[in-house]
């Protein structure tokens, strides 16, 4: 194995590290705010719960893949990573309506972004 390699090895392996301890960040603040909704409130608040149990479980799906080592294709990955980047981006947006949400968001954004380090990486 050349230097190059094993650097683009390192690398990978680091962002996918990154990745998944983002997702569980992501997953662990959305659960929190959808629990903090109150489930008979507005039709604001409804969607922000959904929103939230959504991007959590999704999150913890993504980085139940990325912990998987060798036992799923880069495909696979690739799929589950990129919608998990969507859905945090998409649950960002819907935070930032919701008052006291603004750290959810950034929690979701850094997973975007994680994501999106990552799947440059499969590149």
């Amino acid at each position: 194995m050349t230097t190059t390699s094993q650097e683009e090895l390192f690398r990978f392996l680091e962002d996918r590290f990154a990745c998944a301890q983002a997702c569980t960040e992501c997953a662990r603040a959305c659960a929190t705010r959808a629990s903090l909704v109150d489930p008979d409130g507005t039709e604001n608040q409804e969607l922000v719960r959904r929103k939230g149990i959504m991007c959590a479980e999704v999150c913890d799906a993504t980085c139940r893949v990325l912990s998987e080592q060798n036992q799923v294709d880069e495909e696979t990955i690739r799929v589950q990573v990129e919608w998990c980047r969507q859905v945090c981006l998409e649950s960002a947006h819907v935070f930032d309506g919701h008052p006291g949400a603004e750290r959810t968001a950034e929690a979701c954004r850094a997973c975007a972004r994680a994501c999106t380090t990552f799947l440059a990486t499969l590149n």
